[in-house]
């Protein structure tokens, strides 16, 4: 296999297009995390239109996946955690070919991990957590069980994450381990959740009633960096400008769900603009508390 990745790294070295290159030989215990293939090669590239590019083939018989991605992209994938596989890929994978020291450089500050990215990514598991939570609420309402236990062990998930970022530590993909370790608390809900002998119902409800005392508490400390954004100017900001901002893009979705819950439990504050000279409508600003 060294054989190959000196072929590959030779192959690589002369392309123009090509930034850095890692390598992540296939974890017999995760297969998923290289698709299956003996190795997985994430190529970052300057090539806008080969972001996202996979090519599948095999080389010395050994199975090769890659996956081109531009260095915007691949920055995103780190803060919103779209691609949960990602962590590893960078921080574990064999480093290949690396202009400029662009991977090392990335490596050593997702191992940093520093604070405005901690916050982003916490701000980002929040707004997904509220949603799921609300959702499994209304569903436990109306009787949807199943509906309501699929949205809060999605919900417990989320938070799983929020308190591994809170530690310092980016979420892998063995979250329950991480969790196991860092905030056994989590985990047992989480046990109780999927192994209780309770009725469906009964376990939903133990665990709404936990995320209504452990995590909406840790809407302030969460929600940093859309505070920091709505700092940045002395006027209010509209729902549509926050969404636009290149800062929110990946929580777009969910931040009408997320500034209305702010609001009212006045963590922010609601400004109300008039749109006509007769105040027949008046638009919804917001501004810090």
């Amino acid at each position: 296999m060294d054989n190959s990745k000196d072929q590959l790294m030779l192959k690589f070295r002369e392309d123009p297009r090509v930034i850095s290159v890692t390598a992540v030989e296939n974890p017999k215990q995760l297969p998923a995390l290289t698709d299956g293939f003996d190795i997985l090669l994430l190529i970052i590239t300057n090539d806008l239109s080969l972001n996202n590019h996979i090519i599948n083939y095999i080389k010395d018989e050994l199975r090769i996946q890659e996956r081109w991605v531009d260095p915007s992209s691949l920055e995103q994938w780190i803060r919103n955690g779209d691609n949960r596989n990602i962590i590893h890929w960078l921080l574990k994978g064999e480093i290949l070919l690396d202009h400029n020291v662009y991977l090392e450089g990335l490596r050593h500050k997702m191992l940093e991990f520093p604070v405005d990215l901690r916050e982003q990514k916490l701000l980002f598991e929040f707004s997904f957590f509220l949603r799921k939570y609300l959702q499994s609420k209304e569903y436990l309402l109306d009787e949807h069980l199943l509906d309501a236990y699929n949205n809060i062990l999605e919900a417990l998930h989320h938070w799983a994450r929020i308190v591994i970022i809170e530690a310092g530590f980016h979420p892998e993909i063995t979250v329950w381990k991480q969790v196991r370790v860092i905030n056994p608390g989590v985990y047992k809900l989480y046990e109780e959740l999927t192994t209780s002998k309770e009725t469906l119902k009964q376990r939903v409800q133990l665990v709404l009633l936990a995320c209504e005392f452990s995590v909406m508490s840790k809407m302030e400390r969460c929600c940093k960096a859309l505070f920091s954004i709505l700092q940045q100017s002395e006027q209010p900001w509209g729902a549509d400008d926050l969404q636009n901002h290149p800062q929110l893009a990946e929580i777009r979705v969910e931040l009408p769900l997320l500034l209305n819950k702010l609001a009212r439990k006045s963590l922010i504050r609601e400004v109300a603009i008039p749109m006509d000279e007769e105040l027949n409508e008046v638009e919804l600003k917001y501004t810090t508390a």
